[in-house]
């Protein structure tokens, strides 16, 4: 018989691939999103499918599934500063009631969960690269707050399901990805600096363009995440590619890639906007016999690929706005 595994956030960017992954492996895969930040043309391609179903659910209420359910998979949560800075109650809701929910469902359950947190955990570091052990240096009241905290109270709860109810956890540590399906104006470095090459405007860099990143392909990732799942490991294990680039060099290989003529400009760098960001996948390589196989320049051509085929309404969207202020 099938395993069953829920994936919350199923509509959103890593959701979707991480739904046609299970549903690859043969997993019935129930696929769980409010659609504040999703889109159901990322898992339109899946509907027909007889082991996928999808409920239109804020996992921030009550969850309800029925029968067995083996994994759960929370990956529900804003994950852009566009987002977050406009819904930063939605974002905090989602990170501990949310999360509160899908622990007690796999309390009940007697499932496996997997959560989604991040490199933001980390802040704007002290530590650089920066490994599983280094708590931090985020500040809980500033603009990113809302995010950074929600996901730490998540690793939080997270943990004390497992040691005080004895739940099977996981906890991946996600850092700066990319691939097919990222929403072009979502406030990021990548699909911000392709979408504005795409429509022929300068490509924006905040600061002086030397803060740093390390981008891993979406293929990588999710196989990241699958052997994690399916390891013994309970602690936080980060997930992400070391290759680290500035900014500002990153803006001109997306100038490269994209034949753009326009150039780049400078503004103002954001409050507690990190300036490094690389993560340490020691753990990985040790525990889950993994590490990124994509190099930058065929993931970015996959991306890129991808974004330029978008129709111009997509082009030139901009970011969603929402409605509840709850």
């Amino acid at each position: 018989m099938a395993k069953k595994v829920l994936i919350t956030g199923a509509a959103g960017f890593l959701g979707s691939h991480l739904c046609d992954r299970f549903v690859k492996e043969d997993f019935d895969v129930i696929g769980m999103d409010n659609l504040i930040t999703g889109d159901m043309k990322n898992i339109e391609h899946l509907l027909p499918l007889p082991n996928f179903s999808f409920y239109h659910h804020d996992v921030s209420k009550y969850i309800y599934v029925s029968g067995e359910l083996d994994y759960i998979l929370h990956f529900a949560s804003p994950a852009s500063p566009i987002d977050y800075l406009k819904i930063p109650i939605q974002t905090l809701k989602v990170g501990s009631l949310g999360t509160h929910n899908c622990l007690g469902l796999a309390l009940a359950k007697k499932a496996r969960i997997l959560v989604a947190s991040t490199s933001e955990v980390y802040g704007d570091p002290l530590v650089h690269p920066q490994t599983e052990e280094y708590w931090g240096n985020v500040n809980p009241v500033g603009p990113r707050g809302v995010y950074d905290e929600a996901k730490r109270f998540q690793e939080a709860i997270t943990m004390a399901y497992h040691t005080f109810h004895n739940v099977e956890t996981r906890i991946v540590r996600i850092f700066n990805t990319y691939g097919p399906r990222m929403r072009l104006n979502d406030g990021r470095a990548l699909p911000a600096f392709i979408g504005q090459a795409l429509r022929g405007e300068d490509l924006t860099v905040f600061g002086d363009g030397s803060q740093t990143r390390s981008f891993c392909y979406v293929e990588d990732l999710v196989e990241g995440i699958y052997k994690l799942l399916m390891s013994n490991y309970s602690e936080p294990v980060n997930i992400g590619n070391p290759d680290e680039i500035s900014l500002k060099d990153f803006a001109e290989e997306i100038i490269k890639l994209t034949g753009t003529t326009q150039k780049i400009i400078y503004k103002e760098l954001p409050k507690d906007d990190p300036k490094q960001r690389q993560p340490d996948i020691s753990k990985a390589k040790e525990l889950l016999n993994w590490q990124p196989k994509v190099n930058r320049t065929t993931g970015l051509k996959i991306t890129y690929d991808y974004f330029k085929n978008l129709s111009k309404e997509e082009l030139y969207k901009l970011p969603k706005e929402f409605e509840s202020k709850k």
